[in-house]
């Protein structure tokens, strides 16, 4: 997929499996609700980052050069196996997929550093993001915020709760939508 149509793509799914390295090695799958946030301008690329798709391993999308402006958050309980992993070791590698027949399977495989946000601030608000996003089905309006009860609920949880910002490193995509039949 291009830069464009992974853009899309992130746009219009709503789960992403999130892979971690668990205490005995093995690896650690768990589903994750999330949302697309801009990245900051100017924000300096994590250690050791591939600033473009080819340092990537990718080339450039002649349409948008260095792909989508956008990295994926997540929230999860900070108690959670999975957040035990990222402090352990901040990588993981996130899937995000859709298709039920062969022909039809199309997604985006993303390695990334994992920064553990853990003040309210950004996790608060980041609930409510995620929350509201996932309030209304794919096929209904989403409303333009969440009630009054939702965001005490909300915030009740921010309390017990990180947030995760993905930082890519790496992508790969696939699209057999486009392959026309021919495997």
């Amino acid at each position: 997929m291009s830069a464009a149509e992974v853009a899309a793509f992130l746009a219009e799914e709503r789960t992403a499996t999130c892979a971690t390295l668990g205490p005995r090695g093995w690896p650690h799958l768990m589903p994750l609700w999330y949302v697309l946030r801009p990245i900051p301008t100017g924000q300096a690329p994590a250690a050791g980052a591939a600033r473009t798709p080819q340092e990537r391993g990718g080339a450039a999308d002649p349409d948008t050069g260095s792909g989508p402006g956008a990295r994926l958050w997540a929230w999860t309980y900070a108690a959670s196996q999975k957040v035990r992993n990222l402090e352990r070791d901040p990588r993981a590698t996130l899937q995000i997929e859709a298709g039920e027949a062969y022909p039809e399977l199309r997604g985006v495989m993303l390695e990334c550093e994992v920064l553990v946000h853990r003040d309210g601030a950004t996790v608060a608000p980041l609930g409510e993001e995620i929350l509201l996003r996932n309030s209304a089905a794919r096929d209904e309006p989403q409303p333009s915020e969440l009630p009054l009860q939702a965001r005490a609920m909300v915030e009740a949880q921010a309390a017990k709760r990180v947030g995760l910002e993905f930082v890519e490193q790496r992508r790969a995509s696939w699209d057999h939508r486009k392959l026309d039949g021919v495997y």
